[in-house]
């Protein structure tokens, strides 16, 4: 054995979560809970850090981050955790190797979980998530020149170009006399039970694909009991940014860990192990944007979330702040400003936990730029009355943070014009405005005078009423810098000029240059630039809100269906639509099924059972012709094995427009395809 000793000091942790405001929100509080854990009942598993893979940027990060992780092996080595390395595929490479007889000879568990062995598409807490990302191309995000390159010196140095590892990386120690090797479900969870460990501590590549779904992943490890979390600053993702939704390769990876922390378990960083700094890609400079939202008068809840996702993700990590829905002056999460670059405040009227505004002042103090709209102005005291016993108000909030004077707002009734205000229409803020005058969703704001530190971008006036200032910057006593716009209103979000304004004005707090080629689409656009959920049966129309009316192109419908192998007949499985459709193909797994026209049972299409992957995700496209008529479906469809049948009614995917690639994905559909479309019988 080893000389080198163990320490038997518990390991205590920080276990971020997601919870919903309230259920059904689709609103979420992002928090932390303490965790003590027993380093004899824990192990790490290191999932498929490849020595090589076929993107060249994937190896790049993972040599990136692959030090420190090995940093972290060692240092839970001497607590005396178990260490599982999981490259899969790779076993070949370890035959005669300790570690891996280690995981060979652990005695069998007393009982295997169902489907131990299999990939894990979806466990029930993610049914009604909505997948975050595309990652159906298969994620690769190198520059194409340079993946040629990288294509050509794999095949030079003899590897297989599509799947080129063949052990785990070199960067990662194995310890012959302690670590286990292994990429099957059911050796992984036998050395877990031999061992006696109830928590599991997830690393490796990718977290959208493998970590999540490997039979040893996040899934298996979350739905048979045992408590897991994802070391979320030590993995990485296979997302492209040239697909949905077009953001940043880190923000990609950032909405799969927010994803992983609302449905499958929590997560923790390296430094709560080893000490110092959570680890950072050197290539991830966006800078961090705290958005709080505690407002209920203009649904700021509902619209910042959207323009979030929209327009930040390129650019900036965002972190969004929801108030109670219970405690009116409660913001779960604020704790979050104290790591932010940038804090972007929609709050109207709370008054908080002295320790809770104090974050706020803090921050305020440390000369941080700060962002307002609308009620931001009014955020931290009531009307008239002081704070309430045992909370804390900030009436000079407006004065001191925007130079602002609100005092009221002009009738609702009263429609107001916005317009450029001359000596500053060449401000970064407004680049990318036209100067014509637009209308103004909500009620005028009474917003004067501004501080003479302030720099007025915008002004809006009623009729018969003196104008009023309506976007601003401030120089802050503190030396900060604040940028707020009374606009906020629903409708202003709908206005191209409004969406502009709104994230230059991030941009320009956040010292970055103003966002070029801005594409504020109209929302059908979505349908032809990229996959999007439609229910399933419903007409196009009804099942986009009205967007597709009158549409009567071609259509693309795609799902993934996984069938237990003794679900499967003998013969195969057969895909029904409920009606003859004579404008229809259907390809399963890439390959296109050949019609069978039932005049009792509409139109059916033989899938041959060597065409099916038992206990695992397999692709269902379906293209519509234009001339096919209904423009939706009416009735769901469904496959039936003998028997037995299974209605696709829910989410699929859909898109219009024609093109022959979409018959298929460029990697198995276990990797590519996402949970939100997966029908199991």
């Amino acid at each position: 054995m080893s000389s080198l000793a163990f320490s038997a000091d518990d390991l205590t942790l920080s276990l971020r979560y997601q919870t919903e405001t309230t259920e059904g929100s689709g609103r979420y509080h992002r928090l932390a809970r303490h965790a003590t854990w027993k380093p004899e009942e824990t192990a790490v598993i290191v999932c498929d850090v490849w020595d090589l893979h076929h993107s060249l940027n994937a190896v790049r990060r993972v040599e990136e981050f692959a030090p420190r992780l090995n940093e972290l092996l060692k240092d839970a080595r001497s607590r005396g955790m178990t260490i599982v390395h999981s490259p899969s595929d790779c076993m070949d490479a370890y035959t005669d190797h300790p570690a891996r007889k280690r995981a060979n000879d652990a005695p069998k568990a007393a009982q295997l979980p169902d489907d131990i062995q299999s990939w894990c598409s979806r466990i029930p807490a993610e049914e009604q998530a909505v997948y975050p990302l595309d990652q159906s191309d298969g994620g690769d995000d190198d520059d194409p020149a340079e993946h040629a390159e990288w294509a050509a010196k794999l095949k030079k140095m003899g590897r297989n170009v599509g799947t080129p590892w063949l052990k785990q990386s070199d960067l990662i120690t194995i310890d012959e006399e302690r670590d286990y090797i292994s990429d099957r479900g059911d050796e992984v969870w036998n050395v877990l039970e031999a061992r006696g460990i109830k928590n599991v501590i997830l690393t490796g590549v990718h977290v959208n694909m493998c970590v999540l779904g490997r039979p040893f992943g996040l899934r298996q490890m979350a739905r048979n009991g045992k408590q897991v979390v994802l070391v979320r600053d030590m993995t990485d993702t296979m997302y492209n940014p040239a697909r949905w939704p077009y953001v940043s390769h880190f923000t990609g990876t950032d909405r799969i860990i927010s994803h992983i922390e609302k449905f499958v378990c929590p997560t923790i960083t390296s430094d709560q192990i080893l000490g110092g700094k959570e680890f950072r890609f050197k290539h991830d400079e966006r800078p961090h944007v705290v958005i709080v939202i505690a407002e209920s008068e203009y649904e700021t809840n509902r619209t910042l979330p959207v323009f979030v996702s929209k327009y930040l993700g390129k650019q900036c990590r965002v972190t969004l702040v929801h108030g109670s829905d219970k405690e009116r002056n409660e913001i779960p999460g604020l704790e979050a400003l104290m790591t932010a670059d940038v804090a972007f405040i929609s709050v109207r009227r709370r008054t908080l936990q002295p320790k809770q505004l104090a974050i706020v002042r803090e921050f305020v103090a440390a000369g941080k730029p700060i962002v307002g709209i609308r009620t931001a102005s009014h955020a931290f005291s009531l009307r008239k009355e002081s704070a309430p016993e045992g909370l804390a108000d900030w009436p000079e909030f407006d004065a001191q943070v925007f130079g602002g004077s609100y005092t009221n707002h002009h009738g609702n009734k009263l429609k107001s014009t916005v317009s450029i205000a001359a000596k500053t229409a060449e401000h970064p803020i407004l680049a990318g405005i036209e100067s014509k005058s637009f209308p103004q969703g909500g009620s005028l704001y009474m917003t004067s005078p501004v501080a003479p530190e302030a720099t007025i971008l915008l002004t809006g006036t009623v009729e018969g009423r003196p104008a009023e200032p309506v976007a601003w910057t401030y120089q802050r006593q503190d030396g900060g810098r604040s940028f707020y716009t009374s606009m906020g209103h629903p409708e202003d979000f709908e206005h191209p000029k409004f969406i502009r304004l709104l994230l230059n004005g991030v941009h320009w707090a956040a010292d970055l240059p103003p966002a070029k080629n801005v594409a504020i689409a109209a929302n059908v656009d979505q349908f032809k630039k990229h996959w999007s959920l439609m229910l399933v049966p419903a007409s196009w129309e009804a099942a986009s809100a009205g967007v597709l009316k009158g549409y009567a192109g071609v259509a693309w419908y795609r799902c993934s269906v996984r069938p237990r192998d003794k679900w499967i007949d003998p013969a195969g499985l057969m895909f029904e639509l409920p009606r003859q459709s004579r404008g229809v193909q259907v390809w399963f797994n890439g390959t296109e099924l050949k019609r069978r026209p039932d005049r009792k049972r509409g139109s059916r299409f033989l899938i041959k059972k060597d065409l099916i992957e038992a206990n695992d995700a397999n692709l269902l496209v379906v293209r519509i012709d234009k001339g096919d008529g209904e423009r939706g479906w009416q009735v769901a469809p469904r496959v039936l094995s003998g028997n037995r049948k299974l209605d696709l009614q829910g989410r699929w995917q859909f898109r219009i427009g024609d093109d022959p690639a979409w018959s298929n994905i460029p990697l198995p559909a276990r990797y590519g395809t996402s949970t939100d479309i997966v029908f199991e019988p």
